[in-house]
């Protein structure tokens, strides 16, 4: 969530207008696009109303909607219109209906509304729609077969998925590997301070080797540190030794899914290093997906390690449906259709364009590509995109009427009329990001610069922008609200409170000092003895946000006594406390490690 605050002066009974006018890009997922409103007005609201209008030129295939709050009585005040290319959605519910009953004046109106819909698709070269001198090509092929996949769940079973997490894992595997077809081959790797294989290879999709797996996945217990870079290497070698001995099919495709919620800490710890070792380990040969599971885990680690080998990162929110989360993900790249997919547009019509080749086409999603026409361009656009399937190479043609695109788009009243510019723009600066991620200080200067040149021409509020609001005469000084980004710091400037306790619990964590490490993707205070390699690493459980939240708290105040006690369940956090606590020792005030009496005391100092 992305959450901006303004605040006005608004006179006593005045009648005031609220607008709120945001662009946002559908992205296909699992066959559908997905438009999620919040509808939360928390009181009775005289006149509500919803209108939602959708225009496809390609036709709309189907369309539902679903809401979290419908009754019989608010079914009555939604109205759905459609026609081959135009759909209208209306909720215009009364007083009555939106009360929770006669007695009480609550509203029931309070929760999510969501339009689900797909357009009709061919085996074909896509949709490409044109106005203003830009076009947009969608593409989503109908009518092609799954290619065989190997895929190797890499899974963190470390001390810190204790509890809920490792639990929701094992749910969400269990219901992959159901869905695992029988021409696909696999294999887990679970790791915490050490990584191990439930196979010695990849083996077939079978019914029995899936409920072998399936044993093997409900039987994983959570415990130890967290050992990234072991574990991806033995991933990778096992992916390396089936090619080489032509154990997989041909044509197949093969992906690693890495699921972990912490830092490395033991083996090779940092990051970069990892990060090196993997791509040199991978060669472009193979996917990479990383899911980082809540706050805690190095999110921008996980990124570039994604990024790096042709894959995607993303976040799974510690809630009840992470299980959930989990496998839709799964679904997102379970079946693979194409390989190596280019677009290719003619030279003397399209000027500029976004990423026109995609390692990998999954079912369900859509290849989104921009561009920027020539002042002077023909009657008919035309676009190539070529791909690879198992056993042969196919390719697309399609042609869009330019002229025909340009007053199509005219029409609806609705549109925003030079979308297809923005939209150009949108992806152009999301993609020069994503390359900034792997860049090396040269390049990533450059990405920046053009990257910030489009975000202040179109003003986007981007991690490289700020969105300021102009006060009326009178008013406050301007507001500045600054687009979120991963890793940052805690803006408020305020004390450290732990939002819980609990193990493997995440803390609020900020930087009091002047010397400061990044831990688990947060800066906090730390001796200046604590360089990199040389702090103690982020352990299971509780003790390690004890830690870092006394060195961040401690700030300038100099020593403070400390007694960390070991509970059930963390017993080889004394074994690495003690083995990692060397540079401490050399470095700070001497510490004591009690292995025996599984408790650790000593001095905390802050230079």
């Amino acid at each position: 969530m992305e959450q901006f605050q303004v605040s006005v002066s608004v006179a006593p009974a005045a009648k005031v207008t609220f607008e709120l006018v945001y662009e946002e890009l559908l992205k296909r997922r699992l066959g559908v696009y997905e438009l999620l409103l919040k509808v939360q007005p928390q009181q009775l609201v005289k006149h509500l109303q919803m209108d939602i209008h959708i225009f496809e030129p390609q036709g709309i295939s189907f369309l539902e909607t679903e809401s979290t709050f419908m009754t019989n009585e608010l079914a009555d005040a939604l109205t759905v219109s459609q026609n081959q290319t135009k759909a209208h959605i209306r909720f215009k519910p009364t007083l009555s209906q939106q009360q929770k009953s006669a007695e009480q004046q609550d509203t029931v109106v309070d929760g999510d509304f969501i339009i689900r819909y797909d357009v009709n698709r061919t085996l074909s070269g896509g949709s490409i729609q044109i106005e203003n001198g830009y076009f947009v090509h969608y593409f989503a092929p109908e009518g092609l077969s799954t290619i065989p996949k190997n895929v190797i769940f890499v899974i963190d079973t470390s001390g810190s998925m204790m509890g809920k997490k490792i639990q929701q894992t094992r749910e969400a595997l269990i219901k992959i590997l159901e869905d695992l077809r029988p021409e696909d081959h696999f294999n887990l790797i679970s790791f915490s301070s050490e990584a191990s294989q439930w196979k010695p290879s990849l083996v077939p999709a079978s019914t029995q080797n899936v409920e072998e797996a399936k044993k093997y996945a409900n039987s994983i217990q959570a415990r130890g540190g967290t050992n990234i870079n072991d574990a991806m290497l033995m991933a990778v070698q096992l992916l390396d030794t089936a090619t080489r001995e032509e154990q997989l099919p041909s044509g197949s495709v093969s992906l690693l899914l890495l699921l972990t919620d912490g830092d490395p800490t033991v083996g090779q710890t940092n990051p970069r290093k990892i990060q090196k070792n993997v791509q040199e380990a991978i060669g472009g040969q193979y996917s990479l997906f990383c899911l980082g599971f809540g706050f805690d885990v190095s999110y921008a680690f996980l990124e570039k390690l994604a990024l790096d080998n042709g894959g995607l990162a993303r976040r799974i929110y510690e809630d009840s449906d992470s299980a959930l989360q989990l496998q839709d993900f799964y679904q997102e790249v379970a079946n693979p259709l194409l390989t190596t997919v280019t677009f290719e547009y003619p030279g003397n019509a399209v000027e500029e364009v976004t990423q026109d080749n995609f390692p990998l086409f999954f079912k369900g999603s859509e290849m989104v590509v921009a561009g920027k026409l020539r002042a002077q361009i023909p009657d008919v656009l035309s676009a190539t995109v070529s791909g690879q399937l198992p056993t042969e190479n196919i390719t697309f043609q399609m042609e869009s009427q330019v002229a025909k695109q340009e007053e199509e788009f005219q029409k609806p009243k609705y549109i925003f009329h030079g979308f297809m510019e923005r939209l150009w723009a949108y992806l152009t600066i999301h993609q020069l990001l994503e390359q900034m991620v792997s860049a090396y200080a040269a390049d990533k200067q450059a990405l920046e610069t053009q990257a910030l040149g489009l975000s202040l021409n179109y003003s986007f509020v981007t991690p490289l922008t700020s969105m300021v609001t102009k006060p009326a005469e009178g008013q406050e000084q301007s507001q500045v609200a600054e687009k979120p980004v991963e890793n940052e710091k805690d803006p408020s400037g305020k004390g450290l409170i732990p939002s819980k306790a609990a193990i493997g619990d995440g803390w609020l964590i900020q930087d009091l000092g002047p010397q400061s490490h990044k831990v688990a993707g947060q800066s906090v205070s730390s001796p200046a003895c604590c360089q990199e390699g040389h702090c103690l690493p982020k352990h299971v459980g509780a003790f390690s946000h004890l830690f870092f939240q006394i060195l961040a708290v401690l700030g300038t105040r100099g020593t403070v006594p400390i007694k960390l006690d070991a509970h059930s369940g963390l017993s080889d956090f004394q074994v690495s406390m003690s083995s990692d606590m060397e540079p401490w020792d050399t470095h700070c005030p001497k510490e004591q490690v009690r292995k025996d009496q599984r408790w650790w005391e000593g001095e905390l100092t802050k230079p």
